[in-house]
């Protein structure tokens, strides 16, 4: 399942479109994250709210092993797909796995450690729209 912000209207124009190769690692990260079974996985848009990236990915794993694998399975599809090492921080604790290609950044949670930082409602604006799978 997966929970995408709502559009907003940004204060200086911006193009809305994703880039391609954006998006295709978008793509990338979140069919490793269903084929892993992550939980709760949201996708926000930081283009015209941040200079960080352009997308971020927040997921929950059950346990630390759980956050582990799933963090080891992203970090393996993207140096597979041509996207180089990227930045991963949070390890070998795994209450929290940061996994940053510079586009994109994702964040791995035990359930207890996403509650506490609650990013989705620090990045969000409006409430994000939750997509079903199919």
């Amino acid at each position: 399942m997966v929970r995408r912000e709502a559009d907003v209207i940004p204060l200086h124009p911006v193009s809305r479109a994703i880039r391609p190769d954006v998006e295709a690692t978008v793509r990338l990260i979140l069919n490793g994250l269903d084929d892993m079974k992550a939980e709760e996985i949201v996708e926000i848009d930081l283009r015209g709210k941040s200079a960080i990236a352009d997308v971020m990915i927040i997921a929950t794993g059950r346990v630390a092993r759980h956050v582990a694998a799933i963090s080891d399975r992203i970090a393996k599809d993207l140096k597979e797909n041509g996207h180089g090492n990227p930045r991963i921080e949070g390890v070998p604790v795994c209450d929290w796995v940061l996994i940053d290609t510079g586009d994109v950044i994702v964040h791995v949670f035990r359930p207890e450690v996403r509650a506490f930082y609650n990013l989705e409602k620090m990045w969000s604006s409006g409430r994000p729209n939750e997509l079903l799978p199919s």
